[in-house]
């Protein structure tokens, strides 16, 4: 390949890449400069969470949805005089959640880096991750105190890597236009599209940048998807550019060298770096043969999978135990199909003697031999129990090896042809552990009049409520509770009410007796974060209390504070998506 002998003969293409800022495929602007006294945009930014495409106040698949009806980010005044140009990175309009764009202007950096740390050691529940991506993605000003705006945008960024939502991750890189500042970010997207061996989407992520690329790793990739897309000239004056910089990368470059013809020659070669080399043997080697094995990541385990590049069972002799073993590691990890696992399983050649008495028999043979000859016995069985306890020593023994997630699908497609009112008392604990019935159709609420908050009366935190009727129908419906005798105030009632007030409803003197607050429900530390108006940190607390639960199934003293903090935070939309998800009655 031809390199640059003269810079200066150069210098007008490097001119234009440099003043086109070596785009890839785009030529649009980057808008991530938030301009001090530009009018205030009147539309709102788009919202990526939704609760359905109806606002049906009877379902729920999403509980933080704000309507807006453009996707054009808001632009906000800077109140800083000093500062004519401000940077806000972030997805969500503030005002659609009745946030603030100085949220985090109060906190304490050391007190988010540890808030921020606590939460990434979480398994969050879904609706702890729709609030974190709330909180993480509204635009707003950076934190001043004990942390660089670098160090913030890396918190938002390990946590989108955490979270992996790519469609998600998308929007944020692309409208931002940060995938220089975010490399790391960039490429968890890049590598997912191209395990995935969806080259197009990984490319894709160029489109929308039109800065130089920084990162030597993305560079690389952008100089591919310029030659994968026809535009080879640009690819190899960037090419040029970076040796000229002192670029050296003998294993790319002969790749790149084959893909533009500049030379027939085969470079047999194969690194295991990086998806992204590992790519480039594939797509450079027409007799392209990779074998993978224990050492093999899970990343190119994928690839090869989604490429369909894994040999086929069918070549697989049932005498070659480690590559059966790996073929089940792969399965564990959700990169190679269960259903193929089986038909391996399925090949192997048992007695009369082995198959009458599997449960004694498998323990004389290996792990591997001994899981095909459950699973074969477990085929020819034909009565429920003794097959339920056989697939009770079958998931064991896959999770003996540390493969429980190898038998998962399989395993619940035999439980779900079994009645569950026929399961021996010993083995429902197995059954239920298992089967595991995703259920995400809606519920319908069912009101009930009878008590507070599961009356109609909780249609005013879904905007189907009057607001100037709601004050007459509570004093009216608390008239007859403290009539009857009999009823008892429910924490739930108080939430309910306590919102009401926060809200500016006037609720009769005449009825103060019927509860009593305590106002030792709210942790000292959220508290405190609410008095010094750190509403971030305050939501990351929250975010961090709801943890891997849903809201629907914690406690009551614990909702009951949740739905105070937001209270006094006057985020009144969250709140209510809250509430319309934990007072009603739903079948």
């Amino acid at each position: 390949m031809k390199n640059l002998k003269s810079l200066s003969k150069k210098f007008l293409f490097i001119s234009l890449i440099l003043s086109t800022s070596f785009k890839s495929h785009s030529s649009d602007k980057p808008i991530d400069i938030w301009k001090v006294n530009e009018e205030k945009n009147n539309q709102n930014s788009e919202t990526t969470l939704s609760i359905d495409g109806e606002n049906n106040p009877l379902n729920e698949i999403s509980i933080y949805k704000k309507e807006s009806s453009d996707e054009t980010l808001s632009i906000f005044q800077d109140t800083s005089l000093n500062s004519k140009m401000t940077k806000i990175i972030g997805l969500y309009d503030p005002n659609d959640y009745d946030l603030d764009i100085n949220m985090w202007s109060n906190s304490d950096g050391d007190q988010l880096k540890d808030l921020f740390g606590r939460i990434a050691k979480l398994d969050l529940s879904e609706d702890a991750s729709e609030l974190m991506n709330i909180s993480v993605l509204i635009n707003a000003h950076y934190p001043k105190k004990n942390i660089s705006e670098k160090e913030f945008l890396k918190l938002k960024s390990d946590w989108l890597i955490k979270n992996s939502n790519f469609d998600l991750i998308e929007e944020y890189l692309n409208k931002n236009k940060i995938l220089n500042d975010s490399p790391k970010l960039s490429r968890h997207f890049i590598d997912y599209y191209l395990s995935e061996f969806n080259l197009e989407k990984a490319c894709d992520i160029f489109l929308e940048n039109s800065k130089p690329i920084t990162d030597e790793y993305l560079s690389k990739l952008n100089i591919y998807c310029l030659i994968k897309e026809g535009k080879t000239e640009e690819a190899l004056l960037i090419l040029d550019l970076k040796r000229e910089l002192g670029f050296k990368d003998k294993y790319f470059e002969k790749k790149i060298e084959y893909l533009i013809g500049y030379t027939s020659k085969i470079d047999d070669s194969i690194s295991e770096k990086s998806i992204f080399d590992f790519h480039l043997a594939h797509k450079t080697n027409p007799k392209f043969k990779f074998e993978p094995d224990e050492k093999t990541s899970k990343i190119i385990w994928k690839y090869l999978s989604s490429a369909n590049l894994l040999s086929s069972f069918k070549e697989i002799e049932i005498t070659e135990l480690d590559k059966i073993s790996n073929i089940e590691m792969a399965v564990h990890n959700k990169n190679y199909s269960e259903n193929e696992l089986f038909k391996i399983y399925m090949r192997f050649q048992f007695s009369i003697n082995q198959l009458l008495n599997a449960k004694e028999s498998h323990k004389s043979l290996n792990n591997i031999e001994a899981r095909a000859l459950l699973y074969q016995k477990i085929l020819l069985e034909s009565e429920m129990i003794e097959k339920l306890r056989l697939l009770k020593i079958l998931k064991e023994l896959f999770e003996k090896d540390n493969l429980n997630a190898a038998f998962d699908k399989e395993l619940k497609k035999f439980l779900k042809k079994m009645d569950p009112t026929e399961i021996p008392d010993n083995l429902t604990s197995f059954y239920y552990t298992n089967i595991k019935i995703d259920n995400n159709s809606p519920n319908e609420i069912k009101y009930n009049n009878d008590i507070l908050y599961q009356s109609k009366l909780i249609n005013y935190f879904n905007g189907d409520y009057a607001k100037s009727k709601i004050e007459k129908d509570v004093n009216n419906f608390l008239k007859k509770i403290k009539k009857n005798k009999k009823y008892s105030f429910s924490k739930k009632d108080i939430i309910f009410l306590e919102s009401l007030k926060a809200d500016g409803i006037k609720i009769s003197e005449k009825f103060n007796d019927l509860y009593v607050v305590n106002e030792n429900d709210m942790p000292t530390d959220i508290q405190i974060m609410i008095n010094n108006n750190e509403t971030g940190a305050a939501l990351l607390r929250i975010v961090e209390v709801i943890g891997q639960d849903k809201l629907e199934r914690m406690d009551e003293d614990t909702i009951y504070f949740i739905i105070s903090a937001l209270n006094q935070l006057n985020i009144d939309s969250i709140r209510n998506k809250i509430l319309f998800k934990v007072l009603p009655l739903k079948v």
